[in-house]
């Protein structure tokens, strides 16, 4: 990892108060945070439910901060655009969930978003080495999706090393993203392992001294982690 690849700090918003998510935006932005992160689930690729696109929608009068939604959702091609409309700058869709993983990352594109593609934890690297030219972002997830407030999985790391390696080598501007149990001793092991993007939920909304205090410690904690400091 260079120092030229920024070191992003991103919230999932999943602990919020669903009834005032327009300030509870507005308080993570003031923390300092660089994007924020929907977790759009369905109920059926994983077993809760949270966000449509209307309620996105409703919160992105409260910034100009960049949102991504990371659809944890069966047949995701069918609301692209819907999430697109919403105000979601970044679309992650499951290679899990898309038997056409090139033609959906294509699509995002085409709706103006940039692309995401997320691997649950048992999902090995290879599966995305030929879509690396369609896609953004990679996101290695660190739990199974669908609950906030897991445990971290630490044998993902591994495979976080071997997507950098596969990053690297592609020569394309593409973050590697982790999601699930980070917090500030587990964001070490994932940034010294090559991850660049850091999404962190009930860890930071948790932490004592609060959401700046909390943003301002993971980051320090994965550039010291990724020798950037």
């Amino acid at each position: 990892m260079t120092a030229l690849r920024p070191l992003l700090i991103v919230p999932s918003v999943l602990p919020a108060d669903f009834g005032r998510l327009s300030d509870e935006v507005k308080e993570l932005v003031e923390a300092g945070v660089d994007r924020i992160q929907w977790d759009v689930m369905d109920g059926n690729f994983v077993p809760n439910l949270t966000f449509g696109p209307d309620v996105i929608a409703a919160a992105r009068a409260a910034t100009d901060t960049p949102f991504e939604a990371h659809l944890m959702i069966v047949e995701p091609d069918r609301f692209l655009g819907q999430y697109v409309d919403a105000g979601c700058e970044l679309i992650i869709v499951h290679a899990e969930a898309c038997p056409h993983l090139h033609r959906t990352l294509a699509r995002i594109r085409d709706l103006g978003a940039r692309s995401g593609v997320a691997l649950n934890p048992h999902t090995p690297a290879h599966v995305v080495e030929h879509v690396l030219e369609e896609t953004d972002l990679v996101l290695a997830m660190t739990v199974n999706p669908g609950f906030g407030g897991q445990a971290y999985i630490a044998s993902v790391e591994p495979k976080i090393a071997t997507l950098r390696r596969m990053i690297d080598d592609s020569g394309l501007p593409i973050e590697l993203e982790v999601d699930g149990g980070i917090t500030d001793t587990t964001i070490a092991g994932a940034a010294a392992a090559g991850a660049d993007v850091f999404i962190s939920g009930s860890w930071l909304y948790g932490h004592q001294a609060g959401k700046a205090a909390g943003v301002e410690l993971l980051r320090a904690v994965a550039i010291e982690s990724a020798g950037l400091s």
